[in-house]
């Protein structure tokens, strides 16, 4: 079999276009329905923590009240795609109270037909389109799932395909030809595609009774069809209710011919073209007179089957080889495909589906070919192709062998391995166990962005927040955490998730010099501790005299993060005091001397009016066993998955530095002491998360009069975002001058720790971020 253009392919390695070739825009659209605890279908309304079901452009809802659409934006790379639909499943599962996505294309157990909730969209029109499905096609066809694989080419790529190939036509009409030379090659071979993603084999008993009555059934509750391998490309699955015959040939032949259907009332409009390939147009608001005017923007392939087998229902090897499988139809040579090509690729399509693939490939020329020998050829050429053009990607030719095997052993196949696994079990108890399972990894996901790991936590849980209210981000400037968030017209950059429009530069420059903040607060009426500020490593070292066995804290006056901070609460020696003081310097040029404040350190977290969150932040520790160390402690507390380093996990690694050393030694101990079973030893005195502290939550237990303190203390600064510090000795006491003292204001505090604190709930400060930029 002779597939490929060869000259086409001599073509792009002559001009050095191969490379350009694989770049493209990646986009996944996939709808999962929502199961209450026993599997059956959820019957509440679409989760209001989404915001408006039409405005959202992330997470949407589909046919039905109980079925969510998770929409990624098209990326550049098939990564940055798989990530954030990983995100988006993470998004949807937290946010479901006691429910879960289901994981397959086939609905979960079903009620009666008119016990489905259709989607209430407030818009007469959208409404009145899915009553009108629901009437024509019935409401359980409707709750099929799937996912959808969006794809277009790098527009330079077709630019300099153009200029190469120097056609006498328009750009437009040359890339629209590509387009529907792609989509013709995908109808004729689809069946190849659905015999390797296809994953829906066995459905439940409450699905359609003609469909039920086809099957057989193990346990007369889960039902399949002897060689099918997805019900949702079968006649009882996801199609119209007759064939229609649409050129693919040109864009004119293509938009005349669907709106023929539709002025015929054959079709209620064109998204009720349930063509296995879509052309799409970029707004997608009246695609036909788009499609005509701006030509076409991507193709999407409706016939992929949610996966059960992966917790978001694709593999990242599926995406590739999808990729490569559009690459190899763009490659292969053209050939007609009229009515009656049409015709056979249909019949293609539905005896795949019934017979699996060792039967007969139909063609107008009646060659003699099975369709397992078409799609080796197939797998064969697309290997030769990749060898032409890609032969560094050794990746792809993995990813062929791969799927060369599921065609060789059918036993290897998404279907077959599902169908393998629900016969020992059930068709509900199966499924329901992968959607629990799948759910429980989203929760322990909970404070990860996938794909955006590399970004400090608050900055990936505001950009998740603003993704689940369908508020767009970009990232401006990714190494300073510094994104673009846009709803319609409005737009709010932001910095570090906290620092915002909603703050003058000079309200930040106050809260960052701690020599100014303290006089601002001091105006207001508001305890700070007393202290000197010294601009010279032996100007500071003179002070040791006059407070020499007093309780001190040396720090940074510009400083964030708890960063270079020593405090003495104890007996100290010139020596320690000058080492903390050039650890202070390597910070600022101006260090502060301030005297020891009692009590418990508290971190309130300001937002306009209110205290969000109240944070007791507990200083580095171990806790001996009599057996190890204090450094092997550390060591062994640091392998937990929720510390890190810069300030990308819920809680930060506890450091072996300078400052625990001098903090071990001031209390007689070393790094190689072994402390008693039970014995908590503290590395630091200042309680920072950043140095490896622990957070507890106290918003519940601290007294209103100490928030009333905390908002003025913010206020006083002219702050609408920020931490406040402070020392109280007892929190049930009144708040009099003598039992607290604000101590710091800082002017970019983490949100991460109050919504995952080491113990206590999460305090949703992402979402107030949005409130105070948003409403």
């Amino acid at each position: 079999m002779n597939l490929l253009n060869r000259e086409l392919i001599q073509l792009l390695i002559d001009k050095a276009l191969h490379n350009d070739l694989l770049r493209g825009h990646f986009g996944l659209e996939k709808e999962n329905v929502r199961v209450d605890q026993d599997g059956k279908l959820a019957l509440t309304p679409h989760p209001k923590a989404f915001g408006s079901k039409t405005e959202n452009p992330f997470i949407q809802t589909d046919f039905s009240e109980s079925q969510i659409e998770m929409i990624t934006p098209a990326f550049d790379s098939i990564d940055e795609t798989y990530h954030f639909m990983e995100a988006l499943q993470d998004i949807v599962s937290l946010e479901l109270d006691g429910e879960y996505l289901w994981p397959s294309s086939n609905p979960p157990m079903l009620p009666e037909e008119q016990e489905i909730p259709i989607a209430k969209m407030n818009d007469p029109l959208a409404d009145d389109y899915r009553s009108e499905l629901a009437d024509k096609y019935g409401r359980k066809r409707q709750l099929l799932s799937g996912i959808h694989y969006n794809f277009s080419f790098d527009e330079g790529f077709l630019r300099k395909l153009y200029e190469t190939e120097a056609r006498n036509t328009d750009f437009k009409e040359f890339k629209d030809a590509i387009y529907f030379k792609v989509a013709r090659n995908l109808l004729r071979y689809r069946w190849l595609l659905i015999y390797l993603t296809g994953a829906s084999p066995v459905f439940d008993k409450t699905y359609i009774d003609r469909c039920v009555a086809l099957g057989d059934s193990h346990d007369n509750k889960s039902y399949y069809v002897s060689n099918m391998n997805s019900l949702r490309n079968s006649a009882c699955g996801y199609r119209n209710e007759k064939s229609y015959y649409v050129s693919f040939n040109s864009t004119k032949d293509y938009v005349h011919d669907l709106n023929k259907l539709i002025q015929k009332n054959e079709l209620l409009s064109v998204k009720e073209f349930y063509s296995p390939i879509r052309i799409k147009t970029a707004k997608g608001i009246n695609p036909l007179q788009e499609l005509v005017e701006d030509g076409v923007a991507y193709l999407e392939l409706r016939f992929i089957d949610i996966n059960p087998l992966h917790r978001i229902g694709i593999s990242k090897e599926t995406m590739h080889f999808i990729h490569l499988f559009i690459l190899f139809m763009l490659l292969k040579k053209d050939e007609p495909f009229n009515e009656e090509d049409q015709r056979i690729a249909e019949l293609n399509h539905d005896q795949l589906i019934m017979e699996g693939i060792g039967g007969r490939l139909n063609d107008h020329e009646d060659r003699q070919f099975t369709m397992q020998e078409m799609a080796i050829a197939c797998i064969d050429e697309m290997q030769e192709m990749v060898q032409l053009l890609f032969p560094k990607v050794e990746d792809y030719l993995h990813i062929l062998n791969g799927e060369k095997q599921k065609i060789l052993h059918s036993d290897l196949n998404p279907a077959s391995i599902v169908k393998s696994d629900i016969q020992k079990t059930s068709y509900l108890t199966y499924h329901l166990e992968k959607a629990k399972k799948y759910a429980g990894e989203s929760i322990q996901n909970g404070y990860r962005f996938a794909g955006y790991e590399d970004l400090e936590l608050s900055t990936q849980l505001l950009l998740k927040a603003a993704v689940k209210r369908g508020i767009k981000f970009k990232l401006v400037d990714r190494d300073e955490n510094f994104v673009l968030l846009s709803h319609g017209e409005h737009e709010e950059y932001v910095k570090q998730a906290t620092k915002t429009s909603l703050d003058s530069y000079s309200t930040v420059l106050i809260m960052e010099n701690k020599v100014v903040t303290k006089e601002v607060l001091k105006r207001h009426a508001i305890r700070v501790p007393s202290g000197e500020a010294y601009r010279s490593l032996d100007e500071a070292i003179s002070a040791y005299e006059t407070y020499s066995g007093i309780p001190i804290v040396i720090k940074p006056k510009s400083t964030n993060f708890g960063l270079g901070i020593t405090i003495f609460n104890r007996e100290y020696s010139r020596e320690d005091m000058k080492k903390a003081f050039e650890i202070a310097f390597t910070h600022d040029r101006t260090v502060l001397l301030e005297e020891f404040m009692t009590g418990k350190e508290y971190r309130f977290l300001v937002m306009g009016d209110e205290v969000v969150g109240v944070l007791h932040r507990v200083p580095a520790n171990v806790v001996g066993d009599g057996v190890h160390t204090i450094e092997q402690l550390v060591k062994e507390k640091n392998k937990d998955p929720l510390r890190g380093r810069g300030y990308k996990t819920p809680l930060e690694k506890i450091q072996l530095g300078e400052a625990e050393e001098m903090f071990l030694k001031n209390h007689s101990m070393g790094w190689n002491d072994i402390p008693q079973s039970g014995e908590v030893i503290y590395l630091r005195e200042n309680s920072n998360i950043s140095t490896g502290g622990d957070s507890i939550d106290f918003t519940d237990d601290i007294p209103n009069r100490y928030k009333d303190l905390a908002v003025q203390s913010a206020k006083a600064a002219g702050a609408t975002i920020c931490g406040v510090d402070m020392m109280i000795d007892h929190i049930e006491e009144e708040a009099t001058d003598t039992n607290y003292s604000i101590i710091e204001i800082n002017f970019n505090p983490a949100i991460h720790i109050h919504c995952y604190p080491y113990i206590g709930k999460n305090r949703k400060a992402d979402e107030k971020i949005l409130d105070l930029l948003f409403g």
